[in-house]
């Protein structure tokens, strides 16, 4: 079997059906961080702001009782309408708290134009070309200022039913927002049409973290807002779904650089008794295909 030595596998709470910092659906997270160490992770991503514990004393004590280590954390931003203030607002609280914890990655999400709750339009699903320029323009800038105040890499995450969702708005976000890396998250960019393979070929350098999960491409072609995809279980274990994994975690091993692969199999809401076979079953696989 290949060891593949430069990626380093985790998951996240999303895995388990938590999308928000506080919600009566989800699992409590002495639960999520429970199961998975018991899945055999050994790292974890926060996950929404305020779910886990935000006192770097207390959360770094509950990763340690389980083995865990943390590999960063997401924020949100509306940077194509709104101010970089806001975002700095957004982000500045979990930029601290990796600072404080020792940790580098912050992956930003673009807002969607849809609702996450019900899937009803919110705005226009496509930017005008003043707004892609401020886009780009304000995640460069917000880039740096995490970099200089905090020592924390922006790691843009493209999505579905956001702005920058298919590739060919991947490569335009690319070509306006400088040297931005990305967080490749693979299920995404499967979801909305494009090739995972293709993009790393093109931009082995803008790929600064990596997001795992597998597509079921019959939910996929429905057309339908992802939230409710997700509940018709638009994301499936590997090795079914797109894309193909194990030629893709070799272009990943290929670029030479350490890499966090971190396994998110949507689900909102989950029942309590289904996130743990799951996560365990999909973390035996790619530990099978040699990511540790």
């Amino acid at each position: 079997m290949t060891v593949r030595t430069n990626l380093r596998l985790g998951t996240a709470p999303d895995s388990w059906g938590v999308w928000f910092p506080d919600d009566p659906h989800q699992v409590p997270w002495p639960t999520f961080l429970d199961e998975a160490a018991a899945a055999g992770y050994t790292a974890v991503e926060l996950g929404p702001f305020g779910y886990l514990p935000t006192d770097p004393a207390r959360l770094r004590d509950e990763l340690d009782r389980r083995g865990l280590t943390l590999s960063g954390a997401t924020a949100g931003t509306h940077l194509h309408r709104g101010s970089l203030d806001d975002a700095l607002a957004e982000c500045g609280p979990v930029a601290q708290l990796l600072h404080a914890m020792g940790v580098q990655h912050l992956v930003v999400l673009p807002a969607m134009h849809t609702d996450l709750h019900s899937g009803a339009s919110l705005e226009p699903s496509s930017l005008t070309a003043g707004e892609w320029t401020t886009l780009g323009e304000r995640h460069s800038r917000l880039g740096r200022i995490l970099h200089e105040e905090y020592g924390v890499t922006q790691q843009f995450h493209p999505h579905a039913d956001t702005h920058v969702d298919t590739g060919e708005r991947v490569e335009r976000f690319l070509e306006v927002s400088g040297d931005v890396s990305l967080c490749l998250d693979t299920g995404h960019i499967a979801y909305t049409g494009g090739d995972n393979r293709a993009l790393i070929a093109a931009h082995p350098d803008r790929i600064g973290y990596v997001h795992l999960k597998s597509v079921d491409p019959t939910v996929a072609a429905k057309g339908l807002p992802f939230a409710a995809a997700v509940r018709q279980g638009a994301m499936i274990e590997p090795p079914g779904g797109e894309p193909d994994m194990p030629p893709l975690l070799a272009d990943l091993e290929a670029l030479g650089r350490p890499l966090w692969a971190i396994v998110e199999h949507d689900m909102y809401p989950a029942p309590s008794d289904v996130p743990l076979p799951i996560a365990t079953r999909t973390c035996r696989y790619y530990r099978d295909h040699g990511v540790r």
